[in-house]
């Protein structure tokens, strides 16, 4: 019987699709935008020139080069990764300016950007007025800034001018020699305190990435300028990954005292110096460093996109009672900050929308590149922190993303995750009610608004997610191989056998990127499932229209179960909100079933991931137990 529906459930999803059209238009944009001209930038610039594109650079600063043109010295990125060698950044920008595929503006803004991949107009505010160049894609890499160190008073900043950051030495190495800046003397003993601001529910509560490694480095200085001075690092945790434990093994061959100390404490001492107290983890004791000449605060990395003022995008609406295991259930609103990066002219904001901490939202388990903008990829210190050597392979990856992105757009497919999809979204416009839900809930700002609140969508942009197929109440969006009649039809051609003929009936809906690969898993692995059930994929559990579960229950269909993707903060639904989306609309449901007479247990809604397979016989087989207790569904026979 099994088979049967499914073969049924087959054909039907056949007759009910059309091969579909991509979407193509001519003199489609091929060049690369990348912002920023940082070491992120001129590597992704670099690297997309090499592969044979044009690129557009620009950098709001007159000169290139960011932090790494200011820095005294880097780490070597080839062996022995333990020599302090001079920045290869400028022999970067030399080759950048030498190339005859990159465009470069300095000193120079992002005004705005309109349009979609492979038609973005970005209009680029130059000291001499405004230009406008057109774009396939983008590479956002405008780095990161140092956490503010005048909220590091607890610290000492600011009521010792010899506590001082990390960048603030990084100046005085350049210059030629260490000092404590309240005399001009030479320090003799010199303490450096990690995460200063880092992993600190107060402050940032996430590591940085590059502050170990930068005071290992700034260490070195030190010693190499007086052998005899006493250097000390004070360290939550030292995390020198990778080729970087060569560095950490160096200082303590150069003599560096490490400390593993919680919440140390800075004290003025006698003749201007400076007392740390601290427990020293290790030995369980507290310890006292005094006569230190200077104390430098390894500082936080605060990404540029979450400077400027933070705008909440989505209201939440007002609860409703619970009604049996249908809970309530919000959508978390979207986050953005007024960085004046982009300058988006979206409907849904002019810059990208945040994770937990401020970093551009990206699906960091699967697409550590991708943001919620088709075409527009973060890439170094403004995704995440990175080092270095982090920070390179990050450029090219995302300057590879951009032209794959060009690719595929020039073909009439989708990006990640559907890359060989090129069906399109199609409106029937007659019947829209303007409510505006496809715009709200399409996680990737795919459809913008006319005046009149009518949907204007932008099939570049677009990812076939579904997303706003499934928002529509009034069904008007559709794919030509995928649409809700489809759905609607497979599920009608399950054969509904009599209540005293045969077990219940469940429908299972599944999305198709991490819970139907489960599905598999089990099949693989020979566990039992349930008999009863008829799985159905879809492209995402945000395409899932209500209409469906009214469809199911009134055929007969004794329970209804959802598979969707974890969401929350560590979500890993491939299209971000679908899951989360699912389940709101799921926690809408009652009133359909007060108006069905039936019971809310029917319908359940679990998240799962790829790896949770050997759980998914337990779940199915126990909801099959629970719809076998509530009793065949009234509706058997009608």
């Amino acid at each position: 019987m099994l088979a049967e529906d499914q073969l049924r459930m087959g054909i039907v999803k056949v007759k009910d699709a059309n091969p579909p059209e991509p979407y193509q238009v001519q003199d489609l944009a091929t060049s690369v935008l990348v912002i920023g001209g940082g070491l992120a930038g001129i590597t992704a610039a670099l690297e997309a020139a090499k592969a044979g594109s044009k690129v557009v650079l620009v950098e709001k600063s007159d000169t290139l080069g960011g932090y790494m043109a200011r820095a005294y010295k880097q780490v070597s990125l080839s062996p022995p990764y333990n020599e302090l060698v001079d920045p290869d950044i400028h022999d970067r920008i030399k080759e950048v300016q030498s190339n005859p595929n990159i465009k470069v503006y300095t000193g120079a803004q992002i005004a705005q950007i309109s349009g979609a991949p492979c038609m973005f107009d970005a209009v680029i505010k130059t000291k001499g007025g405004e230009v406008t160049e057109r774009v396939g894609a983008i590479v956002m890499a405008t780095g990161a800034v140092p956490y503010d160190p005048t909220k590091l008073e607890h610290l000492g900043y600011g009521r010792s001018p010899n506590v001082v950051t990390t960048d603030q030495l990084e100046e005085m190495a350049k210059k030629g020699k260490i000092v404590r800046p309240s005399d001009g003397k030479e320090v003799q003993s010199v303490a450096f305190v990690l995460c200063a601001g880092s992993r600190d529910p107060e402050h940032l509560a996430y590591c940085s990435a590059t502050c170990c490694l930068d005071s290992l480095r700034q260490a070195i200085y030190v010693k190499q300028q007086n052998p005899d001075a006493a250097v000390y690092i004070f360290f939550k945790d030292l995390r020198a990954p990778g080729f970087h434990e060569y560095l950490y093994k160096r200082a303590q061959q150069e003599g560096v005292v490490f400390f593993r100390t919680e919440k140390p404490k800075i004290e003025e001492g006698a003749g201007g110096t400076l007392v740390i107290k601290a427990k020293d983890v290790l030995v369980n004791d507290n310890i006292e460093a005094d006569g230190i000449d200077l104390v430098v605060l390894a500082t936080g990395m605060v990404s540029t996109a979450c400077l400027g003022e933070m705008v909440i995008v989505g209201a939440e609406e007002e609860e409703e009672p619970k009604k049996g295991n249908i809970e309530v259930f919000k959508v978390r609103p979207d986050v953005y900050y007024k960085s004046d990066i982009l300058n988006l002219q979206y409907r849904q904001g002019p810059e990208l929308p945040m994770l937990k901490y401020g970093f551009p939202d990206s699906h960091f388990i699967c697409f550590p590149y991708e943001t919620r903008r088709t075409g527009i990829y973060a890439a170094g210190s403004v995704r995440v922190p990175m080092d270095v050597p982090s920070t390179i392979d990050d450029a090219t990856g995302a300057a590879l993303k951009a032209i794959q992105c060009i690719e595929l757009t020039k073909q009439g497919c989708a990006v990640h995750p559907r890359v060989w999809d090129n069906s399109v979204t199609e409106f029937f416009m007659q019947n829209c009610t303007q409510c505006k839900r496809c715009t709200v809930e399409c996680p990737f700002g795919a459809i913008n608004e006319d005046e009149k609140a009518n949907p204007l969508p932008n099939p570049t942009r677009c990812r076939r997610c579904a997303t706003c197929m499934g928002a529509c109440p009034q069904r008007i969006i559709s794919f030509k191989n995928y649409n809700v009649i489809q759905i609607g039809n497979m599920i009608k051609a399950i054969e509904v056998p009599e209540e005293d003929e045969e077990k219940p009936r469940i429908v299972v809906i599944v999305c198709e990127n991490d819970a139907y690969p489960a599905l598999d898993m089990i099949g693989q692995a020979r566990l039992t499932l349930s008999p009863w059930i008829r799985v159905i994929p879809l492209r995402c559990m945000g395409s899932m229209n209500l209409v469906w579960i009214s469809d199911a229950l009134a055929k007969g269909i004794d329970g209804v179960l959802l598979l969707g993707c974890r969401h929350d903060e560590d979500y890993q639904c491939h299209f971000v909100k679908g899951s989360e989306l699912c389940r709101y609309r799921l926690s809408k449901i009652s009133e359909t079933l007060s108006r069905l007479a039936l019971e809310p247990e029917r319908i359940r809604f679990e998240t799962v991931q790829i790896m949770d397979y050997p759980r998914l016989p337990e779940i199915i087989n126990e909801f099959a137990k629970q719809i076998e207790e509530i009793g065949p569904n009234p509706y058997k026979g009608f």
